[in-house]
């Protein structure tokens, strides 16, 4: 890198420090194509994501979907150092907080992250032809989950340790260092970020290369740092964005953030070891290491492929099944007709829904011991309904998730 595309100040009160300013600083944005072992990742990926979303019925996975946002708000809380209990985010999205407690702002972080996913996905499958790495877009996501939440969450302190109020969809208006590196200064934040567009929204990438550009643009945008706090959950959402319009997220029943929580420790040394700069003459051409670029792109789509194949486990029909059987024997939901009973919700799983009056033909008893049983369930949240005349459909209330779906919220299970 040219001299002049850095200066030194001392922006740590550590030491003398060096600030990029040119846009040249980043490159490289892509690993070069000879990487076969990327080539090989994204295509099992792809393979492996179509299996997961064909194989449950389009109902069941809206409720499943609804889950996995839960799951993916818990592990990115979980990545910025913040346990969320997940019984205590599903009540206070029914606005049911630990009022005045630690506890009480760990349900806000989790509501605003469930909250900002459902709009952005939302968004993404009504409309398709969002740029998702535009500034404006990238700055909506953070201020669609910064607005969510009250004054005292959002404050960010400088390298002097001076706190600011963070204002939401803003780029930082100060300098800033993240363990040994130091991001691009303030001032040239709108170059970096226009550059960051330019390049990774171009149609001059290839599509079996896109999924290497979510992964790079995921450490990219870590390394410019933009916003004051939230670069992180920034980063994640907006790689889920980036996956849904490359059609890869399976209907949302899958999620990055259980990934990377769980190989934490692994994912902020893959970040920081990109952050570096070239290793030598046969370390690509740009100012930062294509090598290690490499190496975190390939930790990032390793760890797409393992989510995908622990959810197609977790997913698979004869698995489930027995499961939900092994449940209700268990918990004697159904007491001494468990035999009959458990059929309403084999017959939920393996069609999404269906009517009322089915519950005789299902159980084989009569339209008053049938009608008992399916309100049993009903009463218990393991079907739902939106109506008392609506058909019913599966329903995982937390306190049976672990039954159902083991190891959905256990860090490092």
């Amino acid at each position: 890198m040219e001299t002049s595309d850095k200066t030194s100040e001392n922006a740590s009160g550590n030491g003398i420090m060096e600030i990029y300013k040119h846009i040249s600083s980043m490159e490289p944005l892509l690993p070069d194509s000879s990487r076969h072992v990327l080539s090989e990742l994204t295509m099992a990926i792809a393979r492996r994501a179509g299996e997961l979303g064909g194989r449950i019925p389009d109902v069941t996975k809206r409720s499943i979907e609804q889950i996995v946002r839960q799951m993916n708000s818990y592990y990115s809380n979980l990545i910025e150092g913040h346990r969320t209990n997940p019984l205590e985010v599903a009540k206070a999205l029914e606005k049911t907080y630990v009022n005045g407690s630690r506890k009480d702002e760990l349900q806000q972080l989790g509501v605003a992250h469930i909250q900002t996913e459902e709009w952005l996905t939302a968004m993404l499958r009504e409309t398709s032809d969002i740029d998702v790495y535009s500034p404006e877009f990238i700055c909506s996501i953070h201020k669609a989950f910064y607005e969510k939440l009250p004054d005292g969450l959002r404050i960010v302190k400088d390298n002097s340790g001076s706190g600011y109020p963070l204002v939401p969809g803003a780029f930082r208006a100060y300098n800033v260092t993240v363990g040994h590196h130091v991001p691009p200064d303030y001032t040239c934040l709108d170059a970096f970020m226009n550059r960051f567009e330019s390049f990774y929204a171009s149609r001059k990438i290839a599509a079996t290369r896109r999924l290497v550009a979510i992964a790079s643009s995921h450490q990219r945008l870590l390394w410019i740092h933009p916003f004051g706090d939230g670069n992180g959950r920034v980063a994640r959402l907006l790689s889920h964005a980036a996956l849904i319009q490359c059609d890869l997220d399976s209907y949302g029943l899958w999620t990055l953030a259980r990934g990377l929580a769980r190989k934490h420790d692994d994912y902020y040394a893959y970040l920081e070891m990109a952050d570096c700069r070239r290793l030598n003459d046969y370390d690509g051409r740009g100012n930062l290491s294509a090598e290690r670029l490499a190496r975190f792109c390939q930790f990032f789509l390793e760890t797409i492929l393992d989510q995908i194949e622990f959810m197609l486990g977790v997913l698979d029909y004869d698995s489930l099944k027995h499961r939900i059987m092994n449940f209700v024997y268990r918990e004697n939901i159904f007491g001494k007709h468990n035999d009959q009973g458990k059929y309403l919700l084999l017959e939920a799983l393996a069609e999404g829904e269906y009517a009322r009056g089915e519950a005789t033909r299902l159980t084989g008893y009569k339209e008053t011991v049938a009608r008992a049983l399916l309100q049993v369930a009903l009463a218990k949240g393991l079907l739902v309904s939106d109506g008392p005349r609506s058909p019913v459909r599966l329903g995982f209330p937390y306190e049976y998730m672990e039954d159902y779906f083991p190891k959905l919220f256990i860090p490092g299970g």
